[in-house]
């Protein structure tokens, strides 16, 4: 059936307010499911966890659930979900469970192309433990990172490999089970920074050989709570420092002080609501679960997720390829370059215009976009433009329209 982005649209109030929002990757609206079932708790008798009575009840069955949502959003164990305030914190959570048991004479493999959030913290532990950091490189005529940039770094002494799942900066989606399936064969950790793709395409970190993935709801119209999912196995041999009366169970070792219950309960609306995106039915429909974890009596939310983020791919590739064409029809407009196949977003700069002049002037017509780094810093480094301003960023999003598309370009 067609991807009904008016219905999708009706779900997110805060476009009422007329703007033109580009800038999904520095952070999405929140669909209105989601606000409510975030005011719910607030609103609610919710107390802490406790088995002894129903408001204690609740905030286990609120955890129990978000972590199940998870689970089917990323096709990963339900007991492997740590959340955490943000992909970042959870980067360092891992970072410092793993770099323990790293000796002199070890490496880690990070790349020039992802995030910083999956850069630093590997390469800050590294310097702490006397371990070398060897670097993949993108290339600067394609924005490709291909395996072979992995090949020569990656040996029996490597330790981890941290890989995006999708360029923030310019959509790239390298081949992860590729890089995975390499790391693997010399007894490496992958971790898979899954903040761009989760928003924009089906994830199965078995599929992909993540030994860890995070993802941040924020990504896709959620709230700000992040999650990081591994086999409960592989938490397990993770360390973490904690206080003494705090469960030395996986994954609650992970999860520092009382959740916010509330961004739980909105995670797993969010994930309800990513599950309804291709259905003819209403917005108001995400949510309603029975105890087998099927969604609206039809198949079960994972099924349904992954039919629903196919379809958004879909939309998603149709009208990024028509902003595309525009922005490279413009004499003026400098496109960085990126593979075919990637997520919906991309980097451009006018000629002449400082790329922050160009988000501003493009604010003041009600068109949000991000300009600089967006902490791509060794992406941009590499392409020597952190110094003079990075780039303007726009990224579809399921909720973008061809209207908006075309409002950018003549705006431009």
């Amino acid at each position: 059936m067609p991807f009904d982005v008016a219905r999708i649209r009706q779900a997110h109030p805060a476009l009422a307010e007329g703007y033109a929002h580009f800038d999904g990757a520095a952070g999405t609206l929140v669909a209105e499911p989601v606000a409510r079932a975030v005011a719910g708790v607030l609103g609610g008798a919710v107390s802490n966890r406790t088995t002894a009575f129903a408001p204690g009840r609740r905030a286990l069955a609120i955890v129990d659930a978000a972590r199940a949502a998870a689970g089917d959003l990323l096709g990963a164990d339900p007991a492997g979900v740590v959340f955490g305030q943000s992909a970042t914190a959870l980067v360092y959570t891992v970072a410092r469970g793993l770099a323990g048991t790293w000796e002199p004479g070890d490496n880690v493999v990070v790349t020039r192309l992802d995030h910083d959030a999956n850069v630093r913290p590997w390469v800050q532990l590294a310097s702490a433990m006397g371990v070398e950091v060897r670097w993949a490189a993108f290339d600067p005529a394609t924005g490709a990172l291909p395996v072979a940039a992995f090949e020569p770094l990656v040996d029996a002494r490597t330790r981890v490999v941290a890989v995006t799942a999708a360029s923030n900066a310019i959509g790239t989606v390298p081949d992860v089970p590729a890089i995975a399936a390499l790391a693997h064969g010399f007894g490496a950790v992958v971790h898979v920074d899954g903040v761009h793709a989760t928003a924009h395409l089906p994830v199965d970190v078995a599929a992909l050989g993540a030994d860890y993935y995070v993802t941040s709801a924020y990504k896709w119209s959620g709230p700000h709570l992040a999650a990081c999912v591994a086999a409960p196995a592989q938490w397990e041999r993770t360390a973490m420092l904690k206080l003494l009366p705090s469960s030395d169970a996986v994954p609650e070792r992970f999860e520092l002080g009382t959740p916010s219950f509330e961004l739980l309960a909105g995670f797993t609306a969010a994930v309800d609501f990513l599950a309804t995106l291709d259905d003819a039915g209403t917005p108001d429909d995400a949510g309603v679960l029975n105890g087998s974890g099927v969604l609206n009596g039809a198949a079960s939310r994972r099924e349904r997720v992954l039919r629903s983020m196919a379809a958004v791919h879909s939309y998603e590739t149709r009208l990024f390829e028509r902003l595309l064409d525009g922005l490279r029809s413009m004499p003026a407009v400098r496109v960085l370059p990126a593979p075919a196949g990637g997520c919906p977003t991309v980097s451009f700069r006018i000629a002449g215009e400082d790329p922050a002049t160009t988000a501003a002037r493009l604010g003041d017509q009600g068109i949000c976009v991000f300009s600089g780094d967006y902490y791509a810093a060794e992406y941009f480094t590499a392409m020597g433009l952190r110094e003079s301003g990075g780039a303007v960023r726009a990224g579809i999003y399921h909720y973008t329209t061809a209207d908006e598309v075309d409002r950018l370009l003549a705006a431009l």
